[in-house]
């Protein structure tokens, strides 16, 4: 699903126009970028986190002129789900799953 079709389903199911949508959604995902640039990490609850983890400095090889290269310590966002999203996401797979399997066997019969 592209950003695109979330701010069309947004927009059909609240009756919000699609422009006041986007502006929405645009400026929901710069609040996120800017908090994560300045460090902070941002929780939604029932959804998960977006959290900056910081990488350590390592030794890595450079193989086609076999020299040693040092990567500075970074830091790199993440998002970690909630516990009751990935629940949501296993149980509604799964029932997709058994469908396709009953569907399968249906028509293999």
């Amino acid at each position: 699903m592209t950003k695109a079709e979330i701010i069309a389903e947004i927009s059909n199911k609240t009756g919000i126009e699609k422009v006041d949508v986007q502006e929405a959604v645009e400026a929901f995902f710069k609040v996120i970028k800017s908090s994560m640039v300045n460090g902070e990490n941002v929780y939604v609850r029932g959804f998960g986190s977006f959290v900056v983890k910081k990488r350590a400095q390592k030794t890595a090889r450079n193989i086609s002129k076999n020299t040693a290269i040092i990567i500075p310590e970074h830091f790199v966002p993440s998002f970690k789900p909630a516990k009751v999203f990935v629940e949501k996401v296993k149980n509604g797979n799964v029932t997709k799953l058994e469908a396709a399997a009953a569907e399968a066997k249906t028509a293999g019969v």
